[in-house]
């Protein structure tokens, strides 16, 4: 059965394309987990002779690791992107590849690392499937994506909004995976020895017209499949502001936004890596290894 579509990827594409000339002015997100996950590669001591760099959009991950010791254990890094706009006007490997239909040949590269951008696939176990078959055995895969609590401030206060003029809501703000779910999209996509963890970033904005301003800059506006017909109106983006500041501005008037960056680690299995032992296979008691007293639980009756 094919994943249902959530999102109009033709349509994310253009808002990429329309995004790269002024992407650098909002790239914080961007750079942030870049400099989250070369810090995760720098403790991992090992070459990586050909690495990929997934949703690379400006370069966020190749400039981190410039600064960074791993450098010298990184081959060949290619960048690559929805977005030719995106890799446009700098040297380097680079290539225009969809998340959702990788092009690389399977067991062909050592590093994967994906910067914010699987939060936009259709099926996110079928792109970390593609990106598993595409690792040599042991290769590694690094990637961050926005999580379920990214912009709850603002899905709230369009949803009332609408509800008080429209006398509904829509779908405006792209659903995101629960955090607690991250590690076994790993899992189903088999990947071994996977590890999640969550950053929460909470930024403050003068205004949400700033904050909207910023995800446009971002590429990172709404492209549901099945969004809301009717677009935003003045009176609609007045509403949900006033609510917006009504419920989540500070003492110094400025409006709170969230948003959650989930970082998964996971290994193409291998037969050299650690193995969960099989149940009943410990040689030594869990009591004699803490030096304590064992006693046994009273059955019940």
């Amino acid at each position: 059965m094919s994943a249902p579509l959530l999102f109009d990827r033709a349509l994310h594409r253009k808002r990429l394309d329309r995004a790269a000339s002024g992407f650098a002015a909002a790239d914080f997100l961007q750079r942030r987990a870049a400099l989250d996950l070369i810090e995760r590669l720098e403790v991992i001591m090992r070459d990586f002779p050909v690495a990929v760099d997934l949703s690379a959009r400006k370069g966020a991950l190749r400039e981190a690791l410039a600064d960074s010791p791993a450098k010298d254990r990184i081959g060949v890094l290619i960048e690559a992107d929805l977005s030719a706009a995106m890799l446009a006007g700098r040297g380097g490997p680079r290539l225009v590849a969809d998340e959702e239909r990788l092009p690389f040949a399977p067991g062909s590269l050592d590093l994967i690392v994906s910067t914010l951008g699987l939060h936009w696939t259709n099926d996110v176990v079928g792109a970390l499937i593609q990106i598993r078959r595409a690792l040599k055995p042991d290769g590694l895969f690094l990637g961050a994506f926005l999580g379920g609590s990214t912009l709850t401030e603002l899905r709230q206060a369009l949803t009332d909004a609408e509800g008080e003029i429209l006398g509904g809501a829509g779908s405006r703000v792209s659903p995101f995976a629960d955090s607690r779910d991250a590690a076994g999209l790993l899992q189903r996509a088999g990947f071994a020895l996977p590890v999640a963890d969550v950053d929460r970033v909470n930024v403050s904005y003068e205004h949400p017209l700033r904050l909207l301003a910023d995800l446009r800059a971002m590429g990172e506006t709404n492209v549901l499949a099945d969004r809301h017909p009717r677009a935003l109106t003045r009176a609609l983006l007045a509403r949900a502001s006033e609510i917006y500041a009504e419920r989540f501005a500070g003492s110094d008037g400025r409006i709170a936004a969230t948003f959650e960056i989930v970082t998964l680690t996971g290994w193409a299995p291998h037969a050299s890596q650690q193995q969960p032992l099989q149940p009943g296979s410990a040689k030594m008691r869990l009591a004699d290894a803490l030096g304590v007293v064992e006693h046994r639980l009273p059955r019940d009756e």
